[in-house]
């Protein structure tokens, strides 16, 4: 695994309501080969329902596969 320089703020998680996690904040992903994934942006979509084609990320498929979550 590759070492990952710490970084410095507040990491948030947000449950969307019938959709993804919001991860806001300076973290560091991790893909299944222990590298880090590239961050274009603050706040990273992180898929729940399972059927998003880009995972860990969200790609909406949310939206057309019917997934309903227990926290609204």
């Amino acid at each position: 695994m590759a070492a990952v320089a710490p970084l410095e703020g507040d990491v948030t998680v947000t449950l969307c309501p019938d959709g993804p996690l919001l991860l806001r904040g300076p973290a560091t992903l991790l893909g299944p080969d222990g590298q880090p994934l590239p961050r274009s942006r603050n706040v990273v979509a992180l898929c729940r329902c399972g059927g998003s084609a880009i995972k860990p990320l969200c790609d909406g498929t949310h939206k057309v596969n019917g997934f309903r979550s227990d926290d609204a």
